[in-house]
C-alpha cells in the first residue's frame, strides 16, 4: 500500500497520514499450488483379533492359544492370523495393556506366551493387532 500525501494545507494541521484505499479481491480466483503425492506412498493395513479368556491361563510354563479361538474386527471366527513380514509388526494387548515384545510370539497358527510367573484370569480380553505396510 502506498501512502498518499495530501497537500500540506489539508494534513499538516492535524498531523494525519492518509492511506490509499484497500482493494478486495476474490480469493476463489486464486488457484492453490498443485500438490504432488510423493513417490512410494505407504498404505497401512491393520488387522485386529479378539479373544476373551474362558478359563484361567497359568503362564508358569508358558501357553499357546490357537488362532481359531480368536475373532476378527467383525466378530467372525478366524483360522489364522495375517502377519506382514518383513513390512509390519504385531502388538499384543492383555486386559488393554500392551505387552513387551519379548513376552510373546505370534505365528499364523497361534499366539505363544512365554513362561512368566503370572495368571491370565477368565474374562480377560486378549487383543492381537497386526500392522503391515504396502
Amino acid at each position: 500500500m502506498d501512502l498518499q500525501k495530501l497537500p500540506c494545507d489539508s494534513c499538516c494541521e492535524n498531523n494525519r497520514v492518509v492511506w490509499s484505499r484497500i482493494r478486495a479481491i476474490d480469493i476463489g480466483a486464486i488457484q492453490p499450488p498443485l500438490v504432488v503425492p510423493p513417490a512410494g506412498t505407504i498404505i497401512p493395513i491393520i488387522n485386529r483379533y479378539f479373544y476373551i479368556v474362558t478359563e484361567a491361563i497359568n503362564l508358569t510354563n508358558g501357553a499357546t492359544l490357537p488362532a481359531h479361538l480368536f475373532t476378527d474386527d467383525n466378530g467372525a471366527p478366524i483360522t489364522e492370523f495375517t502377519l506382514f513380514r518383513p513390512n509390519g509388526y504385531v502388538n499384543l494387548y492383555i486386559n488393554a495393556v500392551m505387552q513387551e515384545g519379548g513376552a510373546y510370539n505370534v505365528t499364523p497358527d497361534s499366539l505363544n506366551l512365554n513362561p512368566f510367573n503370572a495368571t491370565i484370569f477368565a474374562g480377560t480380553p486378549i487383543i492381537i493387532e497386526s500392522l503391515g505396510f504396502q
